[in-house]
């Protein structure tokens, strides 16, 4: 998928209303369509550009008020198709960072910016519902390239305010590896 595109609506009906619209005008691939803390409504979909475009359009017209959040990426990068997906958790790891954000729309541009701009892997995205609204991403590489990839991912939330944290951990011990990216706890997904 060339695109990809999200929408955090603050409400549940209005949600699966831009999601019948958004379908409706184009052949878009529907990833999640899901709620999250604190009462919101995601619609992420992908597909090709020209699609999720018109898409987008139509299902932030039909949200209009209820729009929280928004994102549109042409040429997404495809490892964030990969993290949304799952993750890959590497041994020999020099760096990590860990940027989070209030906003799942703004952590996924900001993913996207960070490993487009620095020589990182994205080892993780999570943008479930446990989160409270919020979501995060992981990053690994060289300290400078990490270093690099924090500046540009902050960058993209300062600019939306919705940074939450940045933190760069070097030299990462193999103990906490074992429980970076777990699934949630208690039953959250």
């Amino acid at each position: 998928m060339d695109a990809l595109a999200l929408l955090e609506i603050d409400s549940i009906a209005r949600g699966y209303r831009a999601l019948d619209a958004l379908v409706k005008e184009s052949p878009v691939t529907i990833v999640a369509a899901n709620l999250v803390e604190p009462g919101k409504f995601l619609l992420l979909f992908g597909g090709g550009v020209a699609e999720v475009d018109a898409a987008y359009a139509v299902g932030v017209a039909v949200a209009a008020e209820t729009l929280l959040d928004h994102v549109f990426l042409p040429g997404v990068h495809p490892r964030i198709w990969t993290a949304l997906a799952g993750t890959t958790i590497r041994r020999d790891i020099d760096t990590i960072g860990v940027i989070e954000a209030a906003s799942v729309a703004g952590v996924i541009e900001a993913a996207d910016r960070s490993i487009k701009e620095a020589d990182v892997a994205l080892l993780g995205l999570r943008i479930s519902p446990g989160l409270g609204g919020k979501g995060f991403y992981v990053v690994d590489g060289q300290q400078y390239d990490v270093e690099a990839a924090i500046e540009a991912g902050t960058a993209v939330l300062s600019g939306r305010g919705k940074l939450v944290r940045a933190e760069r951990i070097a030299r990462p011990h193999p103990d906490f590896l074992a429980h970076l990216l777990r699934p949630a706890p208690f039953g959250a997904s």
